[in-house]
C-alpha cells in the first residue's frame, strides 16, 4: 500500500478522529466549538492592554519590563509544555488502539519544529532545513539584546507575582495529557492575540521586527509575519477531540478560564508600567 506524505497535517487530523468513535469525536467536536466561542467571549481578548500596546503606549524600560515578565511567563517554558505533551499523549493508548498516541504526537511535533529551528522544505543535500540559532527562545534573546537587556539584567530580574503565576498555572499541568493540551491551545490564542500588539510597540523603541522573534509570531493571515499560531492553536484543539472524555468538560473548562484570568491579571500588571510613566514624566516636568 503506498502511503501518502502530501498534506501532512489533514492526514494527521484525520486519523486522530478516526481512531475514536463517532459519537464521542461529535460531543468533542461541539464542546471544543462551544469552548472556542467562550474564549472569544473572555476579556483577555479585549485587554486594554491590545489597544495600548498598538498605540505604542510603553516606553522603553516599560517594555523591557514587559519582555522579561513575558519571557517567564511562557517563552522560557513554551517548549518544555510541548515536550511534556509528547510525553503524556502515552495516556490515550490506557483506552484506545496501541500506536494511536503518535497522530497526536505527529501534530505537536508540527508545533514543536517551528519552536526549535526548523523550516519547511529541504536542504541541499536533501535533508531538512533549520538551525538551532532560529529557535523561537533563541530569537526572542535577541529581541531582549535589541532592548538593551543585559545578560546580567535577566538574570537577576525578579518577575511579577501575575507573571509567576501564569508559568505555575501551566508547569503544574504538565502530569495530565488534557490538561497541558488545552492549556497551551489557550496559550497559542494568547500568542495570537498579543504578538501583533507587542510587535507595534516594538518597532517604536527600536527593535528591527521584520525578522526575528516578531517574524514568527502571531496568526497565519498576517501579512507582516510568517507565522502560524493559529494553525497550531487549530492542532491542539483537534488533538484534545481524540483524547478527552465527556467526563473532563467542566474540569477542563474551568482549567482554561482560570488561565485566561490569570492572563489578564498577567497584563493588568503590565498596563500599571504606564501610570509609572506617566508620574515619572510629570515629575521631570514639576
Amino acid at each position: 500500500m503506498a502511503i501518502q506524505l502530501n498534506n501532512p497535517r489533514q492526514i494527521a487530523r484525520d486519523l486522530l478522529k478516526d481512531s475514536v468513535s463517532s459519537d464521542l469525536w461529535r460531543d468533542n467536536q461541539q464542546f471544543v466549538v462551544r469552548f472556542r466561542d467562550r474564549l472569544q467571549q473572555h476579556p483577555i481578548t479585549h485587554h486594554p492592554a491590545i489597544q495600548a500596546l498598538n498605540q505604542a503606549s510603553f516606553g522603553l524600560d516599560a517594555m523591557r519590563k514587559i519582555h522579561l515578565d513575558y519571557r517567564h511567563a511562557i517563552v522560557q517554558i513554551f517548549t518544555d509544555a510541548l515536550l511534556m505533551a509528547q510525553v503524556q499523549s502515552r495516556q490515550v493508548e490506557q483506552r484506545l488502539a496501541s500506536g494511536t498516541k503518535m497522530y497526536a504526537r505527529f501534530l505537536l511535533t508540527l508545533n514543536t519544529l517551528d519552536e526549535v529551528g526548523f523550516k519547511p522544505g529541504t536542504d541541499q543535500s536533501g535533508y531538512y532545513r533549520g538551525n538551532p540559532l532560529e529557535a523561537h527562545y533563541p530569537l526572542y534573546e535577541r529581541v531582549l539584546d535589541s532592548l538593551g537587556v543585559s545578560i546580567n539584567q535577566r538574570a537577576a530580574y525578579t518577575p511579577s507575582p501575575q507573571a509567576d503565576s501564569v508559568r505555575t498555572f501551566l508547569e503544574d499541568a504538565y502530569g495530565d495529557f488534557n490538561s497541558v493540551v488545552a492549556l497551551l491551545a489557550v496559550g497559542e490564542r494568547v500568542v495570537v492575540l498579543f504578538s501583533a500588539p507587542l510587535r507595534e510597540n516594538a518597532k517604536a523603541v527600536g527593535v528591527e521586527t521584520g525578522e526575528g522573534y516578531y517574524l514568527n509570531h502571531g496568526a497565519s493571515d498576517d501579512m507582516q509575519a510568517k507565522a502560524d499560531d493559529d494553525t497550531h492553536e487549530d492542532d491542539l484543539w483537534y488533538v484534545l477531540m481524540q483524547s478527552l472524555l465527556p467526563t473532563e468538560y467542566e474540569r477542563v473548562t474551568a482549567l482554561c478560564d482560570r488561565y485566561c484570568d490569570l492572563w489578564m491579571a498577567f497584563w493588568d500588571a503590565q498596563m500599571l508600567l504606564t501610570q509609572e510613566q506617566r508620574v515619572e514624566g510629570e515629575a521631570v516636568i514639576a
